[in-house]
């Protein structure tokens, strides 16, 4: 289903796989990234994240399926930390039902093996708990919980910067590849979030 522009499927996917095992959307990312924060007059190098996770349906397979009882969905799940732009730090891809407290620990480990200087995390309610303390004395990142409130008075109000992710998703599905889970392989789901997101910093630059 490549656009009648591009080449052949294989030569294409010959392309992808030797860029993918290169390692070379990991290196691209940060660069960009780095570019469009100078030009935002940000420093290039954040110290702000803001982590959350996405519940994702699967789309013409089920092998990479379980249920997300929480959110009931059927798929995988895709746990981010993006930056306060809300540009992608790190990503990890697991079966939906787990828990985004024991999938916290993998992601920071993603997030410390790109070496990125982050100092404070925003979370919502579900890292609370150990995790926090774990993550800080392994990482040395610190979670900071912000909850939702629930005043119904005051109606609906984004939640201070965690709207981010938020935001960060919706970008992610407006992108077909990504709307649904249509990957065999955890590796290429993170791969196609990576592409996504080096196409938006490209069309911002």
């Amino acid at each position: 289903m490549l656009p009648k522009d591009f080449p052949k499927w294989q030569l294409v996917y010959y392309y992808y796989w030797k860029w993918s095992n290169l390692e070379c959307f990991d290196l691209l990312l940060p660069k960009l990234r780095e570019k469009v924060r100078f030009n935002r007059g940000q420093n290039t190098m954040p110290s702000l994240g803001i982590m959350d996770s996405q519940s994702v349906r699967w789309g013409n397979n089920r092998y990479l399926n379980s249920f997300d009882g929480n959110k009931k969905v059927k798929g995988i799940k895709r746990h981010i930390v993006v930056d306060k732009n809300g540009f992608l730090l790190a990503i990890m891809v697991t079966v939906a039902n787990v828990h985004d407290s024991k999938a916290a620990d993998l992601l920071m480990r993603t997030l410390h093996y790109f070496l990125c200087p982050i100092k404070v995390i925003l979370a919502d309610g579900g890292y609370r708990g150990e995790v926090i303390e774990n993550i800080k004395n392994k990482f040395g990142y610190i979670i900071q919980v912000v909850m939702r409130s629930d005043d119904r008075k005051i109606g609906f109000k984004p939640i201070h910067k965690r709207w981010i992710v938020e935001r960060t998703f919706s970008w992610f599905d407006n992108d077909r590849r990504l709307c649904r889970n249509y990957e065999l392989l955890f590796e290429t789901s993170e791969n196609m979030v990576k592409i996504s997101t080096i196409k938006l910093l490209l069309n911002k630059i």
